[in-house]
C-alpha cells in the first residue's frame, strides 16, 4: 500500500484516538483498548513500510503518550522524581530532538563567528567583553595564570553566584521562546559570539589550551546546559508557530509545559557546574593535566550522554514494551 493511501485510510482513526487521548471526547475503556491496539499495529505497519516517513513520528508520539496515560497509576507508586528525570525528560527530548539539533547548530554557528570577528577585527574582542575584563585577563596572562579571575571571591560565595547567575541565563533562554523563538535564538546569538571571541582571546594570546584546562572544567556542563535550555526556547516557540492539529492556545500550553520540563531537568547540571567552577576551576593550574582532561572529558559525556543518546533508548524501550503489551 502506498504512504498516502495508508495515511488516508486510517487517519480518521487516529484523530479519533487523539480526541480521546486528551479528553476531548469520551470513550469507554473498552473503546479506548480497541484503538489502542488498531494504533500500535498502525506503528508497526509503519515503521516497517514507510520507516522515514512522518507519520511514524506522529504515531510514535500518539503510543508514547498513552504509555504514560497507561502507567501512570503504576508511576504514583514510584519516586516521582525518578520518573520524571529517567523517563519524562527522556521522552520529551526525544519528541522535541529536531530543536535540540537545531540549538546546536546555532550554537557552533554563533560561536565560530564570535571566534571569526575577534581574528578580523582587534577590537571586536574589547567590544564584547569589555576593557577592564580584557585588561584584567591581561595581567593575568602575564603573571602566568591566565584563568585567575577565578580564584576572586570565596569558594561558595563564587559557587553560589555563578550558580544563581546559570540558572537566570537559562530561564531568559527559555522565556525569550515566547516570542516565536527569536528571542531565544538572539540570546544564544549574544553568548555564543562572547565565548567564540572570549576563547579567540586567549588563542591569540598563546595560552589557548591553558584556558581549556580551567574553564571547561565547569564549563563543559554549563555551555551544554544552556544550549539544551535554548533548545527548550525554541520547542516553546515552535508551539506557537506551529500548532498542528491543536489550536493555538492548546498548542502553547503544551510547549510551554514540556520546555520548562526540559529546563527544570538541566538544572541539576547547572548545580553541578556552579559547584566546579567554585571549588575545582581555581585550582586547575595547579591539579595534574590527567586529571583536568578526566574532570572535563567525563562532564561532558555525562550531560552528552543523558541528552543526545539516552532519550532514544527510553523512547525503543517505550515502543517495544507498547507492542510487547498487546
Amino acid at each position: 500500500m502506498r504512504e498516502v493511501a495508508f495515511i488516508k485510510q486510517n487517519k480518521e482513526k487516529w484523530l479519533e484516538f487523539e480526541q480521546a487521548i486528551f479528553g476531548k471526547t469520551k470513550k469507554n475503556p473498552d473503546e479506548l483498548a480497541s484503538l489502542y491496539i488498531h494504533l500500535v499495529n498502525d506503528l508497526s505497519y509503519a515503521q516497517t513500510y514507510y520507516p522515514k516517513s512522518k507519520a511514524v513520528t506522529y504515531l510514535n508520539h500518539l503510543a508514547s503518550l498513552t504509555y504514560q496515560k497507561i502507567y501512570k497509576t503504576k508511576r504514583e507508586e514510584t519516586n516521582r522524581l525518578v520518573y520524571f528525570f529517567k523517563t519524562e525528560v527522556p521522552l520529551i527530548i526525544y519528541r522535541n530532538r529536531r530543536y535540540v539539533l537545531y540549538s546546536f547548530l546555532l550554537f557552533f554557528l554563533f560561536t565560530a563567528i564570535g571566534a571569526v570577528s575577534a581574528a578580523n577585527d582587534s577590537t571586536f574582542v574589547r567590544l564584547i567583553l569589555g576593557d577592564e575584563y580584557v585588561n584584567m585577563t591581561l595581567e593575568n596572562i602575564s603573571n602566568g595564570n591566565p584563568v585567575a579571575v577565578y580564584k576572586s571571591g570565596s569558594n561558595w560565595g563564587s559557587a553560589v553566584g555563578i550558580t544563581a547567575n546559570n540558572l537566570n541565563v537559562g530561564l531568559r533562554c527559555f522565556i525569550s521562546g515566547i516570542f516565536a523563538g527569536v528571542g531565544t535564538v538572539l540570546m544564544l546569538m549574544f553568548n555564543c559570539i562572547m565565548l567564540g571571541s572570549f576563547q579567540y582571546f586567549f588563542y591569540e594570546q598563546g595560552v589557548f589550551w591553558e584556558s581549556v584546562r580551567g574553564i571547561w572544567i565547569h564549563g563543559a556542563m554549563e555551555i551544554f546546559a544552556i544550549v539544551i535550555e535554548a533548545a527548550a526556547g525554541l520547542v516553546l516557540g515552535a508551539g506557537i508557530l506551529f500548532p498542528k492539529t491543536y489550536s493555538r492556545l492548546a498548542s502553547l500550553k503544551i510547549a510551554f509545559k514540556n520546555g520548562l520540563k526540559i529546563v527544570l531537568s538541566t538544572m541539576p547540571f547547572t548545580f553541578a557546574a556552579g559547584m566546579l567552577e567554585g571549588f575545582v576551576t581555581r585550582y586547575s593550574p595547579d591539579m595534574p593535566r590527567i586529571l583536568n582532561i578526566f574532570i572535563i572529558i567525563s562532564t561532558l559525556a555525562l550531560i552528552s550522554w543523558y541528552y543526545l543518546i539516552y532519550p532514544f533508548k527510553v523512547n525503543k524501550k517505550v515502543t517495544t514494551d507498547n507492542v510487547t503489551a498487546l
